[in-house]
């Protein structure tokens, strides 16, 4: 029996297994997304490539959007990041936007976020808005533990503008690779993003 479809490509065989489920359809989603970018990418083919239902990839993970977050770097990783002494936590931040982006900014959600709002608004709205999302949870686990969360909340504010200046960092040095910052070492821009995400999150 040919394990391949037509376009070549291998599929996997469909198998009852829940953890291996999640773990086929996280490695399908990273390498589809890779291949066709968020916009392009569909749970259907995740789902062939991955030899599950489409309907399971749904009860898993809800939606495309938080399958990619699930899926790639940055936003998977906020929890480890965002961990430790609230006081440095604009350093920590800083220092891990920095790192994976200079690792591997092609994967990185906020590259995907920039690049569908120019073919698909709307695919950029849900994936930003599900980071934003998210970011919110993460940040009030650290900066303020155990206080409700408020809609529209200062904390929430303060989260969505540091999440608007990484965009602006990513579009600037990342994509369009305008100067000051395309050159500019990735030790000072850690410095320098720090200095501002500070200013956003405690002045």
């Amino acid at each position: 029996m040919n394990d391949q479809d037509p376009a070549g490509e291998p599929v996997r065989k469909h198998r009852r297994d829940p953890d291996g489920h999640r773990a086929a359809i996280l490695e399908a989603a990273r390498q589809t997304f890779a291949e066709r970018g968020y916009a392009r990418t569909t749970l259907r083919e995740i789902a062939r490539r991955a030899g599950v239902t489409h309907g399971l990839i749904t009860r898993q993970f809800s939606s495309k959007e938080r399958l990619f977050l699930a899926a790639v770097p940055g936003n998977r990783d906020l929890e480890r990041v965002a961990a430790g002494d609230p006081a440095t936590l604009p350093e920590r931040i800083a220092h891990g936007f920095v790192h994976r982006m200079e690792t591997d900014a092609a994967n990185d959600p906020l590259v995907a976020v920039v690049r569908s709002a120019a073919s698909d608004e709307g695919a950029a709205t849900h994936l930003l808005a599900a980071m934003q999302e998210h970011s919110v949870t993460v940040y009030r686990s650290v900066l303020s533990p155990g206080t409700p969360a408020v809609r529209g909340d200062d904390l929430e504010i303060r989260v969505a503008l540091v999440g608007s200046h990484l965009i602006g960092v990513t579009f600037n040095r990342y994509i369009a690779r305008t100067e000051p910052l395309a050159s500019m070492p990735p030790e000072q821009l850690t410095e320098h993003l720090a200095r501002v995400l500070r200013h956003i999150l405690f002045d």
